[in-house]
């Protein structure tokens, strides 16, 4: 007697080419909390605060958004990577106190500071990437031991040598009318004021999303913060990745620690302490997961959006201002709620 035929089996269809609805994918994009809560704040300031629509309010708003923003996109490829950096604050105060020093003790031109700075800081970044691949200890030990010597460097060799807290002025010294141009100017749009950091903070937004999107390197930082092991096991450089990724931390850094030496011309040595926890905040809050492997550059910017207009949103509701850290802190937790329960639902929905 034979054996009953049975019904052939079918494979599963290939995922990649499996088509999803529009739903689907939006609920697959980091940033889609972020978005939601953006709109949620800047609906809800537009109603308490009049004057919060106003151009000259936007444009305030953007330049705080892109203050933190700067920092925020490395930051958010850092934590994409699967590590942290809290060093970052202090970086940006070593960047504009190197800059400065350098060129007032040295009577050199303004952009050889620069230059000199730009140095110091990619070696900085340098310095974090290689301490942590070289002697595996969690990014959170060795980008605290940076900042707590940075923290000392700065006021030290600001007292050694300026014997105050803060530096000379280099107001007056060659070429920093022309680095003021590129770092600290103001350009009108439409009758509108903006600060250049806001076209540095897109420009930056713009090379890091093409970069995790459109390049080898982007895979290498999914699949390095996915999981390390895994990731060498298929020939992906580790240790040149995260190394990488700090070094771009430092870059944007010295952007930052620039246009804060430019706009004043002077720089107090202890500036930039905790600033680490708002550029971390503003990546958490776009999307990017704390254990690494999930996030965006877009996300990351609209974050730092959220805290623009919720620290000028308070000030032009002429709310106390002691409320905004909680406001931040709530911020914090809601998004961190609201994109674990998108992510789990783009998962459901696969």
């Amino acid at each position: 007697m034979s054996a009953p035929a049975t019904a052939p089996v079918q494979d599963a269809p290939d995922e990649r080419i499996v088509s999803r609805s529009y739903l689907r994918r939006m609920l697959g994009r980091p940033e889609l909390g972020a978005v939601v809560g953006a709109a949620a704040v800047f609906v809800f300031f537009s109603f308490v605060a009049e004057s919060f629509l106003q151009a000259s309010s936007l444009s305030t708003v953007l330049y705080a958004s892109s203050t933190i923003g700067i920092m925020a996109v490395p930051v958010a490829l850092l934590m994409i990577g699967g590590e942290f950096d809290l060093s970052t604050g202090v970086m940006v105060t070593t960047s504009a106190l190197v800059s400065s020093m350098f060129s007032y003790q040295m009577t050199a031109n303004v952009w050889v500071g620069v230059g000199v700075s730009l140095l110091t800081t990619l070696a900085i970044g340098f310095f974090n990437g290689f301490m942590l691949t070289r002697t595996k200890l969690p990014s959170f030990i060795i980008t605290l031991g940076t900042f707590l010597m940075l923290t000392g460097l700065n006021l030290g060799f600001t007292k050694l040598i300026s014997g105050t807290v803060s530096t000379k002025t280099i107001g007056d010294m060659e070429g920093f009318e022309s680095a003021r141009k590129v770092f600290a100017s103001h350009l009108t749009i439409g009758g509108v004021d903006l600060q250049v950091t806001i076209l540095w903070w897109f420009a930056l937004v713009a090379l890091a999303t093409w970069v995790l999107l459109r390049t080898r390197v982007g895979n290498w930082i999914f699949a390095v913060g996915g999981g390390a092991d895994a990731a060498r096991a298929v020939g992906v450089p580790v240790n040149r990745t995260k190394i990488g990724l700090y070094m771009a931390v430092a870059f944007c850094a010295w952007i930052s620690g620039q246009h804060l030496l430019m706009s004043y011309d002077v720089v107090q040595s202890g500036e930039g302490v905790g600033n680490e926890f708002l550029y971390i905040i503003a990546a958490v809050i776009g999307g990017c997961l704390m254990t690494g492997g999930y996030g965006s550059a877009i996300g990351s910017a609209v974050g730092a959006f959220i805290f623009g207009m919720t620290s000028k949103g308070i000030v032009y509701a002429q709310w106390n201002p002691d409320w905004f850290k909680f406001f931040l802190g709530a911020m914090l937790l809601l998004a961190t709620l609201l994109n674990a329960w998108v992510r789990k639902r783009a998962e459901a929905t696969k």
